[in-house]
């Protein structure tokens, strides 16, 4: 059963495959670096429901943070790089510094800060290896949705009428219930 933080690092450190794309992602060593969303998201569901075989997950996603340096070309690079460490990885790496831009918002501060915005609840999680090899997670939505299977919007796409709808458009697009059948989706309801 997973109840807790130390649950989910405990199923994560047991997936020998997780495990290597962690390290593989480490071996970059970029500023503020997560692997996130689906990667972390899915093992839990997959767990939860008692699936012996991984859910695909359509990329990796390697995010960081790095004002310094906001070229989309340097992720390609990034994304050549880990291609060469561990061949058959959908990878995707971007700069947080700079997806500000294309998602038309504020400034993110952090890659944390990235992640508190992104979409759903139960997909705003992390985990990297910090500078002791220790794997951390983050959650700054905290762990109860995914834990209990519920799809909710996060603080930030609650804001506005028009991230109301993005969240609403992903819930059909990604269509999570076709996979993990016990996972509980919440509609925004605008009050106003």
């Amino acid at each position: 059963m997973l109840r807790s933080k130390d649950d989910v690092l405990k199923l994560i450190q047991s997936d020998e495959t997780m495990m290597q794309i962690i390290k593989a992602a480490s071996t970059l060593d970029l500023p503020d670096w997560w692997i996130c969303a689906g990667f972390v998201r899915s093992k839990v569901w997959d767990a939860l429901h008692g699936f012996k075989d991984r859910t695909l997950t359509p990329d990796v996603d390697v995010i960081y943070f790095d004002a310094a340096r906001i070229d989309e070309d340097y992720e390609k690079e990034l994304e050549k790089k880990l291609m060469s460490i561990l061949p058959g990885i959908p990878w995707s790496v971007k700069n947080q510094a700079r997806m500000h831009v294309i998602n038309d918002i504020p400034p993110y501060t952090s890659s944390e800060d990235a992640i508190s915005k992104f979409p759903e609840t139960a997909t705003a999680l992390g985990v990297k290896l910090d500078k002791d090899n220790h794997l951390v997670l983050t959650a700054p939505c905290g762990l109860n949705d995914v834990l209990h299977l519920e799809v909710k919007p996060t603080p930030f796409f609650t804001e506005t009428k028009e991230r109301a709808a993005i969240y609403e458009e992903r819930l059909i697009k990604k269509n999570w219930k076709a996979i993990w059948h016990n996972v509980k989706v919440h509609h925004f309801i605008s009050h106003s």
